[in-house]
Formats: C-alpha cells, structure tokens, sequence
C-alpha cells in the first residue's frame, strides 16, 4: 500500500476547487494545513474557536482560514468560510489525496479468486474462494477475506485486516489494522445442567459505502439476520459491535465504546467514547450520548444524553454517595412528616 503523497496547491486554486472567500494574494503556495502555533512558510493555519483568536496576530502562517465574521483579525491572505474547521478538513483532503492501488500483488499472498485489474494485494495476505472485490482495491500485507466476500470499489484494507466468510464491504470503505468483521456473536443458550449452548451464527455483516473501521474494532456477524453498518457511518479504535446491531446512516461512535446484540441505532447520532450500550434497544436518529455512558434503555426523542455524574474531589464524592445511599430512608421520612403535617392541617380545620 502505498503513502497518500502531499501536493502544494495556490489559494486561488483552492478556493476555485472548494468555494469561500478569498481575501489577498491568489498565488501564494500552500503545501500543508498547520496548527495557528506551529503554521510556518507554506502553510495555512485555521481558526475553528474564537477563543483563540488571539494567536491569529503571534501565527506565522502563510495565510488563515477564518469565518467571515472574523475576517479583520489579519491582514495575511485568508480564506472566509463560515465553518473553517469543516474547511480545515475538506482543504487537508485536498492537500493529502488517498493511496490509490498500485495494482501489484505480492508473490506471497496466497490468491484463490480472479482479481480484477490495478488490485493491489500485500505480502502474506490471503483471498479466499468466491471473493468479489470492486476495482482499485487495496489489501494490506497480513489481511485475510474469507470465501465468498464481495469489496466495493476503492476500498482499502490496512495489514490484519479479517474479514469472515460471505460479509459484503461497500465502495470507498476504510478498515484500519487489526479489524475483525464477521467473527461469530455472544449467543448461548443455558441448558438445566447449567451448560452454554452455542447458538450457531448464521447471519452476515453488511458495511454500506463511505465506513471508516479504527484498528482493533470488532464488529460480529448475525445470529439469524445481518448486522448492518450503514453508509457514511465512522467507528473508531477498539469498538465492540454485537450481533444484529444496526448503526445508522453517518452515525459516529468513538473508541472503546460497546454495543451489545440487537440494539438498533439511528442516523446521524453521535456515540462518546467508552459508552455501554444493553441489548435489545431502540435509539433514535440524531442523538447524542456522552462519554463513559451506560444506555440500558431505548432513546426515541433527539438530544443529548448523559447517566454519568461528573467530576468532583474524591472526598465530595464520598460524601454525596452517602446521601444517595440513604435517599430511601430520607423518602420515607418526608413521606412521614407530610402525612403528618397534612393530619395537624386537618385537626386545625376541625
């Protein structure tokens, strides 16, 4: 797999391939997007949160990506967009454009389908039977597709990547080192003698167009139907995805997160890192839950939702989960002392 290359474009080249508003001196060269601390010679630097505004004026950038609002900070050329960091992103795109396969196949990979030309396949990589793979596919040294694959077009797969048996990967997909997709689900069932039964694991994984894997994540294949990854949905590192779990259509969840079987989440949500997800529910389109939550029941109105209480000193905490702890007997009190009140009230009336 070959390293994307950089490549040095001109504002006005960038600005007639990305849209905004150029402010100052179309042929300055830009080889690099750079923080506005470490932005030198030939590079932009952007501004994302105004709260830093101040190191617009100490930056040595070449030039600035900056909203339209703070387009008087400098008088360096500068690109006026109203979301610089979506800019950012876009710019850096443009700047770092993606390997592209070089069409070589290692004479150690072992290769048991018909490949389709400019496939590019690493040493010690493995292509089963009946595999389907798109054009301009990339396989990294190590990887392993299992019989009966199909890749879309434009896919690349990091070294140790595995791919189980008849999953199906959409176009233009991601999948970092050390992905597993399609390893069999935690099913058991409990006999009376108390002895795990294996449920056999017959379903898919389904990845739609535009996935992004992060190295380590696991996503299990069905029990019965398919575990489906939408398009455009991220999932970052060390992720464990259950069986007959659905993610919708450009979800994002970040590391570390765990999403037990046959939940079900919507489109356009956005999942924190180390949040606990049970089985079996319903999350609704563009929902938000934060960091380190734990999800044990379905969430059907769009927000944000958080279940953890947050930082404090450890002897506050202490303290204040005493009073939780005692929150019943506290109930039952003020139960009492209303009942009360409420008999005197009564007795006074009288």
């Amino acid at each position: 797999m070959s390293a994307g290359s950089s490549r040095s474009l001109r504002l006005g080249e960038i600005v007639d391939a990305l849209g905004g508003e150029l402010v100052g001196d179309p042929e300055v060269a830009i080889h690099r997007v750079a923080t506005l601390e470490s932005a030198g010679a030939g590079e932009i630097g952007f501004l994302a949160n105004p709260r830093y505004k101040s190191q617009v004026a100490r930056s040595g950038a070449a030039a600035f990506i900056l909203s339209p609002k703070l387009a008087d900070l400098t008088p360096a050329p500068r690109i006026l967009a109203p979301d610089p960091y979506l800019y950012f992103a876009r710019l850096a795109q443009l700047l770092n454009p993606a390997p592209r396969a070089s069409g070589v196949v290692s004479p150690t990979a072992v290769v048991e389908s018909s490949l389709p030309a400019g496939t590019e396949v690493g040493p010690g990589a493995w292509v089963g039977k009946d595999v389907a793979l798109g054009r301009d596919v990339i396989i990294g040294a190590g990887a392993r597709i299992a019989e009966g694959v199909s890749i879309g077009d434009g896919t690349r797969l990091y070294p140790g990547v595995t791919i189980y048996a008849h999953c199906r990967i959409g176009a233009r997909c991601i999948l970092h080192s050390g992905v597993v997709i399609g390893a069999d689900g935690f099913g058991f069932a409990r006999s009376a003698e108390a002895e795990w039964v294996k449920i056999p694991q017959t379903g898919r994984v389904l990845v739609g167009d535009d996935v992004e894997v992060g190295a380590n994540t696991t996503i299990d294949r069905g029990a019965i139907d398919d575990t489906v990854i939408e398009d455009g949905v991220k999932l970052d590192n060390q992720i464990q995805i259950g069986h007959n779990v659905r993610i919708g259509r450009h979800s994002i969840v970040a590391a570390a997160a765990a999403i037990a079987g046959s939940t079900h989440i919507g489109e356009r949500c956005m999942i924190g890192g180390m949040v606990g997800m049970v089985g079996h529910l319903e999350i609704g389109d563009d929902i938000v839950v934060s960091g380190g939550t734990v999800v044990a029941k379905s969430l059907h109105k769009p927000g944000m939702y958080t279940s953890i209480p947050p930082l404090q000193p450890h002897a506050d905490w202490v303290r204040n989960f005493s009073h939780i702890r005692h929150l019943d007997a506290m109930a039952d009190k003020i139960r009492a002392l209303e009942k009360r009140i409420s008999e005197l009230e009564q007795g006074s009336s009288s």
